[in-house]
């Protein structure tokens, strides 16, 4: 028996590829690109667990990560950043609830991380993504229910190596195994999904007077094989480039504040836009803005997505997502943060505040957000709180001489 899953409609699965019939220019029968970039056009992957922000202190800061300073949280943001740890070993994990706003208690995100310095120069980091969709009936073909429950789940596993280039530049890859088990082996028709990516990023920081810090990063992230869940349809993986710059100011020995911006662009084939209109003899034709991706590969697909939307370069510009973030510390043992993360309506039109705190001990560090959605837009974790743990081997083996020593 087929099985249906009723999903909540704010996980996006699966692509949709549309079959093209007809290619245009700039305009067809009145329609223009001007016209078609004010149309709504999200772009969808598979996978897009990969996409959510896994850990509280960048989401705190509306999300922001590839130029903030280094911490345990790096893999998923920069891995480039571990080398410059003055930390020798760390790990956290991180916990986010998805859609407790709207009743739902069994959705969530768990983050685990960590890296190890290997000279002054050399890190490798390690993390581990699951997100599990909790317990969803099943329902046969006519859409009775079909007297079980399915637990769709998702992993990513990264392994990454980073290490100085120059005195002031750091670069790192990352290699990963993501699976998405979507049906829980219930139904014969589809199979798990398994890819593997990689990313590659890279970092330049410059101390200036008064030891202030600037930073530029960026991650081109999830450079990998498309994901096949039947023998029929294989779908793209959020291949994504993310830009950043930081600065952070030390006002005196105690308090230092840091301000962050990050660009994001979905490296994917945007969606073409179909319209019907009739020809000389009468019929229904399919007019297709845009470029067939059916059949794209990664790479293709990657070069292809800065010149592909059927709303011209408009429509291009709206597809980069920008967010912006402050972190103020106190003797580096406690933090405020706040950020804000803007989307563009046609694009999905995820825009919210973010708000944060972190405390440091010497052994554990302890960090949450809260995100708060503007316009009535919705977001999957508004009005919810998230939280990070984080452990210090180094302030560990502090704690133990100091023990030893008071012996």
């Amino acid at each position: 028996m087929n099985t249906k899953i009723r999903l909540v409609s704010t996980i996006a699965i699966f692509c949709s590829f549309i079959s093209i019939q007809a290619q245009v220019g700039d305009e067809y029968h009145g329609v223009t690109s001007q016209n078609l970039s004010q149309e709504y056009n999200v772009i969808t992957t598979a996978v897009p667990f990969m996409t959510i922000t896994p850990d509280s202190r960048s989401g705190g800061m509306g999300d922001v990560g590839a130029a903030t300073p280094t911490d345990v949280w790096s893999q998923s943001w920069n891995a480039s950043k571990y080398a410059l740890s003055e930390k020798d070993m760390s790990a956290g994990i991180s916990y986010t609830p998805w859609l407790e706003n709207m009743g739902i208690k069994d959705i969530n995100l768990i983050y685990a991380a960590g890296y190890k310095k290997l000279k002054q120069t050399e890190a490798v980091g390690a993390s581990l993504r699951y997100f599990s969709l909790g317990e969803i009936p099943a329902y046969d073909d006519n859409g009775n229910a079909a007297g079980y429950t399915i637990s769709p789940k998702e992993y990513a596993f990264d392994l990454s190596y980073s290490r100085f280039l120059s005195d002031y530049f750091v670069m790192a890859m990352t290699g990963r195994f993501i699976y998405s088990n979507l049906t829980g082996d219930t139904d014969p028709d589809y199979k798990p999904g398994k890819s593997v990516a990689a990313d590659i990023s890279g970092t330049f920081f410059k101390e200036l007077t008064n030891k202030n810090l600037l930073t530029i990063g960026f991650n081109l992230s999830n450079l990998g094989s498309k994901i096949a869940y039947s023998s029929t349809q294989k779908d793209f993986i959020p291949t994504n480039l993310k830009l950043g710059a930081g600065y952070k100011l030390a006002i005196d020995n105690y308090n230092k504040v840091g301000f962050y911006l990050d660009l994001n662009k979905l490296l994917v084939p945007t969606p073409p836009k179909k319209i019907f209109e009739t020809d000389s003899l009468g019929n229904q034709v399919e007019v297709i803005f845009g470029n067939d991706d059916e059949n794209l590969s990664p790479v293709s697909g990657m070069f292809q997505s800065f010149a592909d939307a059927p709303g011209g370069f408009k429509e291009e510009m709206k597809e980069f997502i920008v967010s912006g973030g402050l972190e103020y510390w106190y003797n580096e043992q406690f933090a405020i943060r706040a950020g804000y993360f803007h989307e563009a309506e046609t694009k999905g039109d995820r825009k919210f505040f973010t708000a944060g705190a972190g405390l440091r001990l010497n052994v554990f560090g302890l960090d949450f957000s809260y995100l708060i959605p503007v316009n009535g837009t919705n977001s999957p974790i508004a009005n919810t709180f998230r939280f990070s743990l984080t452990f210090d081997f180094d302030g560990l083996a502090q704690e133990s001489k100091s023990s030893m020593d008071a012996m």
